[in-house]
């Protein structure tokens, strides 16, 4: 029976969603990885956080790679992760707290461990197996890859097949890329669509959604030329084509076939005008805007970011989407942390060639994910003004995205030592770390010994990325504790949000007020940020929550975010 909550046809234009990264989340079978019983461990957490559904980063059969998002099956459990039953023991269990379960998806590339690309290789050029990925001749008699194009991890986009082709990888070489002009590649994902469907599934995260088809015809443009992304026609060889709306409209056929219908939403790197396609009632219903993510610390920018938002409400004719942080991306409190540039200025790239934006938040990326000197962090203030960022995400219309661990306020593990990395960004650079110090596992327990082995209570033997020492202090078993803590306030956001908007809270209204205080209303919810180091006035009114732990008597407390009620 499907919970109340659920059976709604469009539940999760307003839901807020919980990202799981399963090897980093809990550890029920006691191996140091993440797993689905582990998961399932939790569910009282995530009921008593308030969630409405959980979205779970790649739990199939994996080498790691790329973190698992190098598939060898896409409808089967890692077995160091559990099994198909117990996956369906944990949907169970979440559809009984009433939070719905939103899988991740990657269909740009397979593995290279995949039984489809295990027989590409075993196959001859021109074999239909090969024509499931992009193999092509190689230059110079095939000693050379066929054009320059380079992967997003680095180095050549091409690795060779041993026979004279080549196949194309965007990413790591191994994940090859799949050929989505091929009708059995769109069959069996469509198939996939109706497994995990099948199962219970509520929704699917849609990974680099804007790429599967391609235009490799030749003459192929240089490295150079690609590099112009992203384009607002539809144009480039690789990313965003029209033709890729084909193959959504035909999932939507496949999400319309349930009740309540299936949805998606999109992780799509898309001109901003573009971004309504994958959106559209008629392809996935949703796709990602990182906006707000790359917002700096200041209220010019988060007005301009949830103006652009809100205005995509009517093109897109769904939700829009609102996120702080991923598993991409460095952890907002530490982000935060780091010192604002005076006055954002335009620069050229690193070639030179166009001039884009560097803001703080910009560089807090170039900072936190390599190994440069970086300048100190202010932790402190970058805690605070994370908890006054994520009341203003939840105080608005659309649907939110809040990534494991940021309830608790977690930093950057920003010292990870180079032997222990795991991403692929890592592997293939002398000074890129990429992205392990956001997917260190959870502290549940202020004792790294609590369950008999050495980790914060993320399971009884360690944790496969190192937790530091300093991860117990930010322990769920201590801020639950604490009714000043970053869970507590989570908790008590989520359910006045929820109360909030049990009844339509009327339209969005920009409110004036003093320089460096960000003021919306929603009828008789206000919610007041104030991006500055003093505390500022603010209207009468019965104070609902607020974000510093002092409280609001004063006015609007530095660096923090009210939300009050007022007519």
């Amino acid at each position: 029976m499907t919970h109340p909550r659920l059976a709604r046809p469009q539940w999760w234009h307003d839901a807020v969603v919980y990202q799981i990264y399963p090897r980093s989340f809990a550890d029920a079978h006691g191996d140091g990885l993440g797993d689905i019983p582990g998961i399932t461990s939790r569910v009282g957490y995530l009921s008593a956080l308030g969630v409405d559904a959980v979205w779970l980063s790649p739990f199939y059969p994996s080498q790691l790679a790329d973190g698992g998002y190098d598939v060898d099956d896409y409808r089967d459990v890692d077995p160091r992760l559990g099994s198909l039953e117990e996956f369906d023991e944990m949907v169970a269990a979440l559809h009984a707290a009433g939070i719905g379960v939103i899988v991740d998806l990657v269909p740009n590339h397979s593995s290279n461990r995949h039984a489809w690309f295990r027989a590409a290789l075993a196959a001859s050029p021109g074999s239909p197996e090969r024509a499931r990925y992009l193999f092509r001749d190689g230059a110079d008699g095939g000693a050379l890859p066929p054009n320059d194009w380079e992967s997003l991890f680095g180095g050549s986009a091409w690795t060779p097949a041993g026979d004279g082709q080549w196949y194309l990888h965007l990413f790591a070489p191994e994940q090859p890329d799949l050929n989505w002009d091929n009708p059995e590649v769109r069959a069996d994902f469509e198939h996939t669509l109706r497994f995990w469907s099948d199962r219970g599934v509520d929704g699917f995260r849609i990974d680099v959604a804007h790429g599967l088809v391609k235009n490799l015809a030749e003459p192929w443009p240089p490295q150079k030329e690609m590099e112009d992304w992203p384009r607002p026609d539809g144009s480039h060889p690789l990313w965003d084509r029209d033709e890729l709306m084909n193959v959504y409209r035909s999932w939507r056929r496949v999400f319309d076939s349930y009740d309540p219908p299936r949805f998606a939403v999109a992780e799509a790197a898309v001109h901003p005008s573009r971004r309504a396609r994958y959106a559209s009632p008629e392809t996935l219903g949703q796709a990602f805007n990182f906006a707000m993510q790359e917002a700096d610390w200041r209220p010019d920018d988060f007005h301009r970011v949830i103006d652009a938002a809100l205005s995509d409400v009517a093109d897109t004719g769904s939700s829009t989407t609102w996120l702080l942080g991923c598993h991409d991306s460095p952890r907002v409190a530490s982000r935060y942390g780091l010192p604002l540039i005076p006055e954002p200025r335009v620069f050229a790239d690193l070639k030179g060639e166009r001039p884009f934006r560097h803001d703080s938040q910009w560089l807090a990326r170039q900072w936190l994910l390599t190994d440069g000197r970086a300048p100190e962090v202010d932790l402190p203030l970058g805690r605070r003004r994370a908890r006054a960022a994520v009341l203003v995400e939840f105080a608005l219309p659309g649907c939110t995205y809040v990534y494991q661990g940021d309830e608790l306020g977690l930093p950057e593990v920003a010292d990870l030592p180079r032997e222990v990395l795991q991403d692929p960004m890592a592997g293939r650079s002398t000074r890129e770390k990429g992205r392990d110090g956001c997917r260190v596992p959870l502290p549940w327990a202020s004792d790294r010994h609590a369950l008999g082995g050495n980790s914060f209570g993320f399971g009884s033997d360690g944790a496969h990325l190192p937790q530091p020492d300093w991860f117990g202090d930010f322990a769920v078993d201590v801020q639950e504790a604490d009714p000043t803590s970053s869970l507590a306030m989570y908790r008590q956001a989520l359910e006045l949000r929820a109360s909030l908007t049990a009844t339509p809270p009327g339209e969005f209204e920009w409110v004036a007020g003093p320089s460096g205080l960000l003021h919306f209303r929603r009828g008789a919810w206000h919610c007041l940020t104030n991006f500055t180091d003093e505390p500022l006035p603010r209207p009468e009114g019965e104070v609902l929550l607020c974000s510093a732990p002092e409280g609001a008597a004063g006015g609007v407390p530095a660096n923090a975010t009210v939300w009050l009620r007022s007519e």
